[in-house]
C-alpha cells in the first residue's frame, strides 16, 4: 500500500501515544535532536528507545553502550531528515528488543513518502548505487525474482516457496512467504530501494539482515525485507 495513503491513519494513532522525548528539548542542539522534538511520535519513540535500552542485553557478548553509541550515531547522522531518523529509531528498538507495531508502521509512512519523494527526483530511473546508510534510498531496478531459495520463477511458484528478488545494484530481498508487493512486480520495473535497518547486536564480522523498504514504481506494490536468508548471528 503506498506510504501516502497509510500516514494518515497511521499519524493519528500515533499521536495518541506521544510523550517525550528523553532528553531536554531546551538544550537540544543537534538537527536530529530538534527534529525530534518538532515531531510528537519521534519525541514518543525516543522515550521507548530509552527505556527499551534499561533492559537491553546484548546477545552475542557485545558492549551494551558501544552498541548504543552506534545507534545513536545513526540517528545523529540523519540530520533534520525524519523519515532516517524514525528509522534509526525503530533499528534501535528491534535492536532492543521492543519495537511496537505502530512505530513500524510510522516507519514505513515516513520512508514510504521519501522513496516516492526521491524516485520524482531521478525521472529517468538511472541506476544508482545501493544504499548504505539508514535513510538513503537509491533507483534501481529488478533483476529477477523467484522462490526464497531461487529455484522456481515467483510469478509460478507455489506459496509456500517464499519469495525472493535480486535488483541491478546488487541489492536483495528475501521473504519466507510469499510477499504480495513482488508477487505483483515484473522483472525489469523500476524500483526505489530506501536502507532502514542495519543490525548492531552482531558476531564480529557478521553483517547479514539488512531491510530494505522498496516500493515498485510501476505497480505501486512496496515491501520492507532484509538482505538475506538468516540475521546475522543467524544460520
Amino acid at each position: 500500500m503506498l506510504a501516502t495513503i497509510l500516514a494518515c491513519g497511521i499519524l493519528g494513532t500515533a499521536s495518541a501515544r506521544a510523550d517525550g522525548p528523553s532528553f531536554d528539548c531546551r538544550k537540544a542542539s543537534l538537527p536530529a535532536e530538534r527534529a525530534i522534538c518538532a515531531d510528537p511520535q519521534l519525541s514518543a519513540i525516543d522515550l521507548l528507545v530509552s527505556r527499551a535500552f534499561k533492559d537491553f542485553e546484548p546477545a552475542f557478548g557485545g558492549d551494551k553502550r558501544k552498541i548504543a553509541r552506534g545507534l545513536i550515531a545513526d540517528r545523529n547522522a540523519c540530520g533534520g531528515d525524519t523519515a532516517c531518523i524514525v528509522s534509526a529509531l525503530n533499528n534501535a528498538l528491534q535492536t532492543y528488543g521492543n519495537a511496537p507495531s505502530w512505530v513500524q508502521d510510522y516507519n514505513i509512512a515516513l520512508i514510504g513518502k521519501k522513496a516516492l519523494e526521491t524516485a520524482a527526483r531521478n525521472p529517468d530511473g538511472t541506476d544508482q548505487p545501493l544504499p548504505s546508510a539508514i535513510g538513503q534510498c537509491a533507483s534501481t531496478h529488478i533483476k529477477t525474482l523467484t522462490t526464497r531459495l531461487g529455484d522456481d520463477p515467483l510469478e509460478t511458484a507455489s506459496p509456500d516457496a517464499g519469495s525472493a528478488a535480486t535488483f541491478t545494484n546488487d541489492g536483495g530481498a528475501v521473504s519466507y512467504d510469499r510477499e504480495p508487493g513482488l508477487a505483483a512486480s515484473k522483472v525489469g520495473e523500476p524500483v526505489e530501494m530506501c536502507l532502514i535497518s542495519i543490525p548492531r547486536d552482531c558476531p564480529k564480522d557478521d553483517e547479514r539482515g539488512r531491510v530494505y523498504y522498496g516500493i515498485d514504481l510501476a505497480v505501486k506494490g512496496s515491501w520492507a525485507l532484509p538482505d538475506s536468508e538468516h540475521l546475522c548471528g543467524g544460520a
